[in-house]
């Protein structure tokens, strides 16, 4: 699988897990939604500091969002 996908889906993971819109979760990470949309949905490339903007807002670590999840093991 794209590395650009498996981030996108880790983001989206967690973005719901949070209960969290993209649109909420873009405002928090001071971020376009059509950009986060377009990293969710694995057409964008993002920056590490985009990233760690990104990790933030999800109230998160670089440790845990690069954690082998299920739904990332099933995609």
């Amino acid at each position: 699988m794209d590395i650009k996908i498996k981030v996108g889906l880790r983001i989206r993971e967690l973005r719901k897990s949070l209960g969290l819109t993209q649109e909420a979760l873009a405002f928090k990470a001071a971020m376009d939604k059509t950009y986060l949309n377009e990293i969710e949905n694995g057409k964008r490339n993002v920056s590490i500091v985009n990233l760690e903007k990104i990790i933030i807002a999800l109230d998160t670590t670089f440790a845990v969002f690069f954690q082998e999840s299920h739904t990332l093991d099933q995609a």
